[in-house]
């Protein structure tokens, strides 16, 4: 049978949606809104925290820090948080390293990345993730909580590798979305798929995360599923970067590219792809070219 836990999810977007679609029939959730809307009626925050077992956040990582300090105090000791956000805050930072400056080492914490298209979810479809923990203890309570659902997961305990893999993959997805706007064909996202690996490991390395990173589902499983799916917003960011549009470009790949530009998080000259799509965002014009000229200077030598 499977074991029971109380779970707040915080946040009511798409992602709190599929979690509740999961999670409902097997475990007893409360759901935090801040801005509820359609009637829904949001739990009050300091009122459930003291009866989590498992805190889910479905939430951007720029509110992280203010929500765990809001909830911290009212945390019984045993309370797991887990994340699924796969951005940046205002300040530069992970999930992760908010966790690990608000909550650690008082209270245990996990990362959940993959490919979980929040659509396929509730659609009952299968979903894959790698869960980033220091403690078997924290993977075996995650494993038990989605128990009997098509979410599937593995452990790794390369938090900042699986962090920054998820996070960066935002970014190189919308060059997918710009080569498929230009039809320049599936030889080119093959293309495309060995490049942006090889960069993200590199600049996962250079962040402290274990080679090899990338390869796996926050990485290159996720890459593919952001990279190709009709349902994929930084997809569609890159189809409108190639059309030149630049009204409504947003989204955390974005808000990435400038956090890594204003706290100068790795030097981005350094890798040429990540320079090209970092350029073209700032200024879409004639993508085309500028892709042809990108390839020209990869293999001039």
């Amino acid at each position: 049978m499977t074991e029971r836990f109380r779970v707040l999810i915080l946040g009511y977007g798409e992602m709190g949606h599929a979690m509740e679609h999961l999670l409902e029939r097997r475990q007893q959730l409360d759901i935090w809104e801040k801005y509820p809307r359609d009637n829904f009626q949001s739990v009050v925050l300091e009122e459930s925290a003291p009866h989590a077992d498992i805190v889910l956040f479905c939430l951007p990582a720029k509110p992280h820090r203010e929500v765990v300090e809001r909830i911290a105090p009212f945390l019984k000791e045993s309370a797991l948080c887990l994340s699924i956000a796969k951005g940046l805050d205002d300040a530069g930072q992970t999930a992760a390293q908010i966790f690990a400056d608000v909550l650690a080492p008082h209270r245990a914490f996990c990362l959940l990345y993959g490919p979980m298209i929040s659509e396929e979810i509730r659609a009952d479809r299968f979903a894959f993730g790698q869960l980033g923990c220091e403690e078997m203890s924290s993977y075996h309570r995650i494993r038990k909580l989605f128990d009997g659902t098509r979410l599937f997961i593995e452990h790794t305990s390369d938090i900042t590798g699986i962090s920054w893999s998820v996070i960066l993959k935002n970014v190189y997805a919308m060059v997918f979305g710009m080569a498929d706007e230009l039809q320049l064909g599936d030889n080119m996202r093959g293309f495309l798929s060995v490049a942006a690996l090889r960069e993200l490991d590199q600049i996962v390395n250079s962040m402290g995360g274990q080679g090899g990173s990338p390869f796996h589902l926050a990485g290159l499983g996720d890459l593919v599923t952001t990279a190709t799916s009709e349902n994929s917003h930084h997809h569609e960011l890159g189809r409108m970067l190639a059309r030149e549009t630049q009204q409504g470009i947003e989204g955390e790949g974005i808000h990435t590219l400038e956090m890594v530009n204003r706290h100068r998080l790795f030097d981005r000259t350094r890798y040429p792809l990540f320079q090209l799509i970092h350029e073209i965002v700032n200024h879409p014009q004639h993508v085309h070219e500028r892709i042809s000229d990108y390839l020209k200077q990869v293999y001039s030598g």
